[in-house]
């Protein structure tokens, strides 16, 4: 009888620990991700990728201007990666203790003038825009340096209508035709083609950015999220997209 009541009681135990162990198989991984806004277009796609090559695992992605999420990691938002749109931003993460360990080289980008489809105000070069109502990024966010830059390098002062705090929203509006143009990067005029066009201008006078990308989590799954986005698959979907190599 003694037995029979143990055997009975292994089997309800075993039945127990089997009936957990599928829900703790269900359990994702995930990486949190901060990245630029300008990467927008691209980082979507870049965690689907990741996702599919590591079962099991889930991207959490959170967009704004790099300045923003800087605030936002020094402050104590929880985020394992973090990817800028300049070297600027990333170092006052640096200063702060948050990078587990330096930053690598992710891609460069440089400034484009978007215009409504059609350029009715006939933009044809960043001289055109200091008589041009113009929207560009606040000087805070790396769009918003980059713009500097390119007034201090060609002696052109502009006198933007408004500044936005990332480059999405300068393009948003642009092309919802409340400015003649707005200064944006390169690939958020490509992935925008439908609804803006570009007006180029030469990258010599300080319109390029360098992009970085860092851990800003301890987990191996932040580390394996960053080796990939630097790594052959990460490098072609930055390319498709127009980014610049590191």
């Amino acid at each position: 009888m003694l037995r029979a009541a143990l055997a009975a009681g292994a089997v309800a135990g075993a039945l127990v620990v089997s009936g957990c162990a599928p829900a703790a198989a269900e359990q994702e991984a995930s990486v949190t991700v901060f990245a630029a806004a300008s990467l927008t277009g691209v980082f979507p796609e870049l965690a689907e990728r990741f996702e599919a090559e590591y079962p099991g695992t889930r991207v959490e992605l959170s967009f704004a201007g790099s300045s923003d999420l800087a605030v936002q990691l020094v402050e104590g938002a929880p985020a394992d990666v973090f990817a800028s749109a300049d070297e600027a931003t990333m170092q006052r993460v640096a200063d702060a203790g948050l990078l587990q360990e330096p930053a690598a080289s992710l891609a460069t980008n440089a400034l484009e003038i978007a215009v409504p489809v059609g350029n009715p105000a006939g933009i044809a070069s960043f001289a055109d825009l200091a008589d041009a109502t113009v929207v560009v990024c606040a000087p805070q966010v790396p769009c918003g340096a980059a713009t500097e830059r390119v007034e201090q390098a060609t002696g052109i002062a502009l006198s933007p209508v408004s500044e936005e705090p990332s480059v999405t929203s300068v393009l948003g509006k642009v092309a919802a035709g409340e400015a003649d143009a707005g200064l944006v990067y390169r690939t958020d005029v490509l992935a925008a083609a439908d609804r803006v066009e570009g007006v180029p201008f030469p990258e010599s006078s300080g319109a390029v950015n360098r992009y970085l990308i860092g851990r800003t989590g301890e987990s191996a799954l932040a580390r394996d999220f960053v080796d990939f986005v630097l790594g052959p698959e990460g490098r072609d979907v930055l390319d498709a997209a127009g980014f610049g190599a590191p």
